[in-house]
C-alpha cells in the first residue's frame, strides 16, 4: 500500500510538472556562454544520451480492469485497454504532443521480472544507443537488447536496488497518428 501511495504521488507530480523543467538544449549547462542560441530563439539539437522525462508508470494490481475503471470513473483518466495515455506538449517544440503511459498490470505479470517490485518506471530518453553504451561502460545490468517498434525503441535495465527500469526512445508522432482518447 505504501508503494501504491508513492506511485499516486509520483503520478500527480508528473501531471503537474508535465512540460516544465529543463529544455534539454546544450545551453542548459553550467558553463552557459554569452550569445546563447536560446536568446536568438533557436533550440540546439541535443543528442546527449540521457533521460528526458517520465514515459510511464506501471504497477501490479489485483484486478487491473477494475482499477482502470475506478481511476476513469473517480479521477477522470481517459481509459483504454492498457490504462491511460497522458498527453502533454514538448517543452522545446510546443506543437508536438508527447505521451506518458499509466498502466496497471496483473499481480502475476512477469513483465517486471527479474524485479520482484510492485512497480516499474519507464523513462523517456534521447539517443538510446549512446545511453546503452554508457550503461555498459559503467557496468550497469542490462536485462535485454534494444527492441524497435514504430512508436520507439525500448530496453530494460536494473538499478542497484533491484528495480527494473524501462528506457524508451519515443516516436510520439506515431502515437499521435494512432489517435484515441488521452488524459490531458
Amino acid at each position: 500500500m505504501k508503494e501504491f501511495r508513492y506511485l499516486v504521488v509520483l503520478l500527480y507530480l508528473m501531471i503537474v510538472t508535465a512540460g516544465c523543467g529543463k529544455t534539454g538544449d546544450k545551453n542548459d549547462t553550467a558553463d552557459n556562454t554569452a550569445g546563447s542560441n536560446r536568446a536568438a530563439g533557436t533550440i540546439m539539437n541535443d543528442t546527449i544520451p540521457k533521460v528526458t522525462g517520465i514515459g510511464g508508470i506501471f504497477f501490479r494490481a489485483k484486478d487491473p480492469e477494475a482499477i482502470r475503471t475506478w481511476y476513469g470513473r473517480n479521477l477522470g483518466l481517459a481509459i483504454d485497454d492498457y490504462g491511460s495515455p497522458f498527453e502533454f506538449r514538448n517543452a522545446n517544440h510546443p506543437e508536438q504532443r508527447n505521451y506518458l503511459r499509466w498502466s496497471p498490470f496483473s499481480e502475476g505479470t512477469n513483465y517486471f521480472d527479474p524485479s520482484g517490485k510492485q512497480f516499474m518506471i519507464n523513462y523517456r530518453v534521447q539517443n538510446l544507443e549512446g545511453l546503452v553504451r554508457k550503461l555498459r561502460k559503467n557496468d550497469a545490468t542490462i536485462v535485454d537488447s534494444i527492441a524497435v517498434y514504430d512508436y520507439g525503441k525500448f530496453i530494460h535495465i536494473m538499478d542497484p536496488e533491484g528495480n527494473k527500469i524501462e528506457l524508451w526512445e519515443p516516436v510520439d508522432s506515431i502515437l499521435t497518428k494512432m489517435g484515441g482518447v488521452t488524459t490531458k
